[in-house]
């Protein structure tokens, strides 16, 4: 089974980088200087960020389906991030070492199965979710605090 893991596009936050408190306060956003790793997994890059670096905590809404499934939760975003992350067969270590829940929808947005399993355990997972010939994407969260953290489709 070939996959892919891809982060959110860059472009979608490059609007908030730069700005004052103030102003990220006007979009619901909120500055943070890193102090812990891990603890900040930026949602673009998909990695934990280091000490010092600066992230954005922000809403974003993951699954705009026009399902009852439809959701948007707090992610955090490396302040500055170009680089989205998109790689095949590839599981980055901010998800392996993390409380993962997984969910799969179909073509139609709609939620068709979901487990909440070790990140060392994702690859398992993907495959079981994509043996399911009605399985179009998948979305994988941070289980403890529920917030988005990849998207995974067949590739």
């Amino acid at each position: 089974m070939t996959y892919r893991i891809t982060g959110l596009p860059a472009s979608e936050f490059s609007h908030l980088f730069g700005l004052d408190d103030d102003a990220l306060a006007a979009h619901g956003a909120k500055r943070y200087i890193v102090d812990e790793h891990p603890g900040f997994p930026d949602r673009i890059e998909l990695r934990d960020l280091e000490a010092g670096e600066r992230a954005l905590l922000l809403n974003y809404t993951h699954h705009a389906a026009a399902t009852p499934y439809r959701s948007s939760h707090a992610i955090f975003v490396r302040e500055g991030a170009v680089e989205r992350y998109d790689r095949a067969n590839e599981i980055p270590d901010v998800l392996r070492i993390r409380l993962l829940s997984v969910r799969a929808f179909d073509a139609a947005g709609m939620m068709i199965d979901a487990d909440v399993l070790d990140g060392s355990e994702l690859e398992a997972v993907i495959a079981r979710f994509f043996a399911r010939d009605d399985a179009a994407y998948l979305h994988v969260h941070n289980a403890k605090r529920g917030c988005f953290a990849a998207r995974v489709d067949r590739a």
